[in-house]
């Protein structure tokens, strides 16, 4: 499964807790989420900086 399908996967999940009152449940799938999302390291001559500083 794609990465996007995942993610359209979890978003359905936390809204179907949502409908069922299930708010603090919809809420850890959510943040679960965003937890894994975490900004990608690259390595540049030895040193790790984030992605976006490495890419121009």
């Amino acid at each position: 499964m794609g990465w996007f399908a995942k993610k359209l996967e979890k978003m359905f999940t936390a809204v179907t807790f949502a409908e069922a009152g299930e708010f603090e449940t919809s809420r850890q799938i959510l943040k679960e989420e965003t937890e894994t999302e975490k900004p990608v390291v690259k390595s540049h001559k030895g040193i790790q900086v984030p992605a976006t500083a490495t890419e121009s």
